[in-house]
């Protein structure tokens, strides 16, 4: 009769991220190493660092030998679940816009409207006193 293999999802294993309580991803698997930190050869400072999250390349890059990858099979607890990953709760903003026109202009600060009115406005007499002269 086959085991039942336990699923965890990323988000699950991102909170066991302590020293009494040490889980690590590697390959898809969940591994509980609390009990393995004092004695890693490495310290445990390096599991610690990996704690609660996907740990491969960090394991790749030291280059376990084959006994390590068999003893890290002990501490195995279950699998990554392989839906897609969790993406973080967006928050939907409640401020609204002013319905019209006028308001929306009534909010924009004085600085950013004031030079180009002047502008327009220079422009106007100006155009009005050429157009008057002709």
């Amino acid at each position: 009769m086959p085991t039942l293999t336990k699923l965890y999802s990323m988000h699950e294993a991102s909170q066991h991220n302590t020293k009494n309580d040490c889980w690590i991803v590697i390959d898809g698997k969940v591994y509980d190493v609390s009990t393995y930190l004092d004695d890693h050869p490495g310290g445990d400072d390096v599991l610690l660092e990996v704690t609660g999250k996907d740990a491969k390349e960090a394991f790749e890059d030291a280059g376990h030998s084959q006994d390590a990858r068999e003893l890290m099979e002990t501490f195995c607890i279950g699998e990554l679940e392989s839906s897609m990953p969790e993406l973080p709760e967006l928050k939907i903003s409640t401020n609204k816009e002013p319905a019209n026109l006028a308001q929306r202009l009534k909010d924009i600060p004085v600085q950013y409207w004031a030079v180009p009115v002047a502008v327009v406005g220079v422009s106007l007499i100006t155009g009005f006193f050429y157009l008057r002269r002709k």
